[in-house]
């Protein structure tokens, strides 16, 4: 009985040298490599986290240079977090941050630089809106309209398609388009929210412009009736 125990581990033994002779080098490579992913991904994060630890602090560096007034501070701490830290939420508010803090100075062109750079390499839509649609009202004070209407073109996340539509509709009534204005008031006045203030706002230059949702449906339903009865 021992005998055969013995010559059945003997066989065991055997088939377990021959599947490692076949495949023991498959299998080593393929712990290196997911054991080699598992440390590069634990790296990462460890960057990341490092990396907006970093840029935190240097956001709270700009923002307390900012609070003081010292504009010129401002600036070089915003530059130098640009380039060390760029692709980082915390580098996006500081361009914005640093653009409220220009245009109150008198700044302007400070504070356009500041949201094109926001607007151009942010990856966070919303942040990118939030920039055109700053800039593009100094567009629409310096008269740049064609400027202004070009940037709102652009990829605006959907929170802020109404609020890009408005816009829109104040650059054509400062070009004196008044039915292209209207008809962007219209799309502004039809995405916001019912109960978002703003879109009381939107009414008010609709009004103005001889439109009015009750007198749209007025109008509607006038029409209907006639095409009823002329049925």
């Amino acid at each position: 009985m021992a005998n055969h125990l013995d010559l059945e581990e003997q066989e065991q033994l055997d088939q377990l040298k021959h599947f490692w002779q076949q495949y023991g080098n498959l299998i080593t490579w393929g712990l290196i490599v997911v054991l080699g992913a598992v440390a590069a991904w634990n790296g990462y994060q460890y960057w990341q986290r490092s990396q907006s630890i970093q840029a935190a602090a240097m956001f709270d560096e700009v923002e307390k240079v900012a609070r003081n007034g010292d504009l010129q501070k401002t600036e070089r701490a915003f530059s130098d977090m640009k380039e060390r830290f760029a692709s980082t939420t915390y580098a996006q508010q500081a361009g914005l941050l640093v653009a409220q803090s220009a245009y109150a100075a008198g700044n302007a062109e400070t504070a356009k630089t500041a949201l094109t750079w926001v607007a151009e390499k942010s990856d966070d839509q919303g942040f990118s809106s939030i920039a055109r649609l700053r800039l593009s009202g100094m567009l629409i004070e310096s008269k740049a309209y064609d400027e202004a209407l070009k940037l709102l073109a652009g990829n605006m996340a959907e929170e802020f398609t109404a609020l890009a539509a408005d816009r829109r509709g104040d650059i054509y009534l400062a070009q004196g388009k008044k039915l292209e204005a209207k008809a962007e008031y219209q799309k502004s006045f039809k995405a916001f929210d019912e109960r978002a203030e703003y879109r009381r706002l939107v009414l008010v230059k609709l009004n103005a412009l001889g439109w009015s949702p009750e007198i749209g449906a007025v109008d509607g339903d006038a029409s209907s009736g006639k095409m009823e009865g002329s049925k």
